[in-house]
This record gives structure tokens, sequence and C-alpha cells, in this order.
């Protein structure tokens, strides 16, 4: 008996294939199932069998359309009331994908109210729990996903579900959670790849906390987080529709001209330094080394036109591939080629300066820009600046004084499309492009919330 992941790093989250080597079944697959189909063919098994922990908040569910394609059993909770034809699961449940090969069902509501976790079983007995969005590695799923008005109540039942995954299961088992690895759907990030029930026992604040004092400590460090999981639940319980990868149209440099005049929305998909170096003016920078789609989907207005740009066809259809995985479907245009290619006209063709903190600390009396999130901003920030979280920038930029603004983040990502969105604004930008860490080493005076 063998478990396989498959990561998505991008999005923090992992998808799961079990098999005895013959059949298999999958848990909580991504919506680009060709990757766990192309596994499935390298292992030389069938998969039989594909089940959700819960109606993600995070991405669109690739479960149906894997249940399709291969003719697996599609199981949810039964009290998700899917609208798409499914088997419906209820704690005590045993789904059996093989004799030797089977899933306990748990219910363990926290990070949603239906929330299930699979205890795998095979030939030695119990060797670890599929655990979802509850009990995770270092710490558990957010609660407040369902609204702040359910985030009390659900972290009492996340902190009952985490004990009741720990009394099932011996010190051994494994724990395969599908959040924590960089996604929002995690109170906090994991503190490890890999850990045991044994493990968990030791460092969870779940496990570890009595339940009034892991209550306060989960709300306590709740931070924002993406605009887009408001329509993922929507599309997961109707039913996703098939994915669809083929490239989009191509535009060209007048038609993109175009686009950018009417104020859409158009992406440069390149490294943040080759954008600041050279770009067209009124787009931005959002490089596919990076988080793409989280940010992406957190800034633009949902079903608003966007075009994708890039030097190359394959940095366009990996752009979608992150894309999808959110349900952002429509990729109106892409164009490809350098910027001076790409340029109507060469007045388009800007660049932006950048610096480090270092060059921050010598400039003296600037205005200073922390694009981080709260929490990043309530552990340390430079003293005298300006805290406006990247998603809020657009509709907060009125607050932002006069002249030159110093944009920073934690490692020049953000910073970098918070640049392109006040350039597009007509401000001046410089971006500081260097890891956070380094601000306190330059002698400008810090602030410590936290």
């Amino acid at each position: 008996m063998n478990v396989h992941v498959i990561e998505t790093s991008s999005l923090g989250d992992r998808s799961y294939l079990a098999t005895d080597g013959r059949v298999a079944v999958v848990v909580d697959p991504q919506r680009d199932v060709d990757r766990i189909l192309a596994l499935a063919g390298r292992l030389d098994v069938t998969i039989t069998r594909v089940v959700e922990t819960h109606l993600h908040n995070d991405y669109v569910s690739g479960g149906l359309e894997l249940a399709r394609l291969t003719g697996a059993r599609y199981a949810v909770a039964a009290a998700d009331k899917a609208s798409f034809d499914h088997e419906p699961l209820v704690e005590g449940d045993v789904v059996e994908v093989s004799p030797v090969l089977r899933l306990h069902v748990v219910a363990t509501p926290g990070h949603t109210y239906h929330h299930l976790s699979y205890v795998l079983e095979g030939p030695d007995g119990r060797a670890g729990v599929f655990t979802g969005g509850s009990l995770l590695i270092g710490t558990t799923g957010r609660t407040d996903l369902l609204g702040d008005e359910h985030a009390d109540a659900l972290a009492r039942q996340q902190h009952a579900s985490a004990r009741k995954l720990a009394d099932l299961l011996p010190d051994g088992a494994a724990v395969w959670p599908t959040h924590g690895f960089g996604s929002f759907c995690s109170a906090t990030q994991s503190s490890g790849d890999a850990s045991t029930i044994e493990r968990e026992r030791a460092v969870n604040p779940a496990l570890r906390l009595a339940e009034a004092d892991f209550v306060q400590q989960t709300l306590t460090g709740l931070d924002a987080y993406p605009a887009y999981y408001a329509h993922m639940g929507v599309i997961n319980r109707s039913g996703p529709a098939p994915l669809d990868l083929r490239p989009p149209a191509a535009t060209d440099a007048h038609e993109l001209r175009r686009r950018l005049e009417a104020g859409e929305w158009v992406i440069d998909l390149r490294h943040r330094t080759a954008y600041a170096a050279s770009h067209l003016a009124g787009t931005i920078g959002l490089g596919l080394d990076g988080p793409l789609a989280t940010w992406l989907g957190w800034l633009i207005d949902w079903g608003a036109p966007l075009t994708l740009i890039s030097e190359t066809p394959e940095d366009i259809a990996a752009a979608q591939r992150e894309l999808v995985r959110i349900g952002i479907d429509r990729v109106t245009a892409a164009a490809y080629g350098s910027p001076d290619r790409l340029a109507a006209d060469p007045a388009q063709l800007m660049s932006t300066p950048t610096a480090t903190f270092a060059d921050l600390a010598a400039a003296g009396d600037v205005v200073v820009l922390d694009v981080r999130l709260r929490n990043e901003w309530r552990t340390a920030h430079v003293e005298g600046a300006i805290h406006v979280p990247l998603p809020e920038l657009t509709r907060r930029m009125d607050e932002i004084p006069s002249g030159t603004i110093w944009v920073h983040c934690g490692s020049g990502y953000r910073a970098t499309a918070a640049a392109s969105l006040l350039s597009r604004a007509g401000r001046t930008v410089v971006i500081v492009d260097d890891v956070f860490a380094n601000a306190a080493s330059t002698g400008r005076p810090m602030v410590h919330e936290s």
C-alpha cells in the first residue's frame, strides 16, 4: 500500500492517490486532473474511488471531472447536498477501495460544518488519516471561511475534531492534510513537510491547549483571505464545468494598446526584475514564478476581461493552468513577445527603479508603503511606513501621500504588483526588491507590535 502526493505548491495544497498496486482512491483532487491521470498511468493502477474532505474554498475541485473520465465513484459529505450525482458519506461509513485498502469516514467539523476525514486502513492496520482542513501539520484549518459569526463555534469544533482524530489513531499513523503548505485555508502555516499523530501531540496547538486557549489563539491569529474564495464553494457545490486549457486567442500590439487604454487587466507574467527593467505602461506585474493565481484572484474584479502577456506560449499555458484552479476559466487574449515587440508606440515602454532596504535607509525621509498583510505588519514594520495591504490598494490609494513612493513587501513579488497598480494610477514608485528580514540590519528604526 502506498500513498502518493500530488503537490500544488502555488496554492499551498496537496491531493493524494492511495493504492494497493492495482486500484486507487484519490483524495481532494485539484481541477487539473491530467496530473493525477498521468500518475495513475505511471503506476499502472485504476482509479476506482474519488473522495472529498470538504467543499473547498481555495480551489475548484477536479473530483467530478476525474470521476467522469475514469468511471470512479465520487463521494462527498451527505450534509453538503451537492447538486451533482455523487455518493453521500456520513460518519461511520467505510469506503471499500479494495479487499486490502479501505477508508473509514470520520466527521471532523471545524474548517467547515460538514468536514470529513478519512482514516486509511491497510493490511497492517490504520496507517494514517487524510485530514483535509482539519488537523494540519503543526496547525489546523481556519474557521472563519463561512463568516466571522461562525468562527468561534467552528473553532471549538475544530479543537474537538483534532482530538478525536488523535484518539482514533496510533502514534505512528501519518497525517496527510490537504491544506497548510502556503494555503490561506490554514490558520497558520505548516511547521513541516510530513507528520505523524505522535508529532502532532507534541506541537499542535489543538492537541496541546485547552479549548478556550486554542479558540482565543486561533481567532486572534486569523488574517484576511483571498476574495476569490467567495466563488469556490458555489462552484464546487454545483459541479465545476469540464476543464478547458485550449490556448487563448492571440492579440497584436494595437489591440493590446486598446485594452490597456480601456483599463483592462493585462498581466505581465515575466519575473519581476525583467518587468522592472522594461514593461508596457498599464500592465500589472505578477510573475509566473510566484503565487500568481492567489494574488490575481484576490485583486481582479471577478469576470473582468483578462489578457496575459509573456515571451513564450509555454508561460501562457502554465498561467492558464494556475488560473483555472481557482475558476478563472476565460482568458480573453494572450500576447507573446518582449515589451519592445508588443509596444504599438515606443512611448508605451517604461521602467521602474528598484532598491534594497539599505537603499531605503539611506534615502532618508521618503514615503514608505508596506503592502504586506496585517499579521506581517504587526510582527514588525519600518517606523513611519504607511500600511495598505495589497488587496486593499486600489480602493485606498487616496490615503497615500504625494511624491515618490517606496513600496515593499516580504520579498519583492507583491511590491512589484503594487508598484504596477500605483504606476497605472499615475504615481511615481520605487520597488524595494529585497527580503524584509534585511530591513532590521540597515539601522532604520523598526516597530514591533506583537
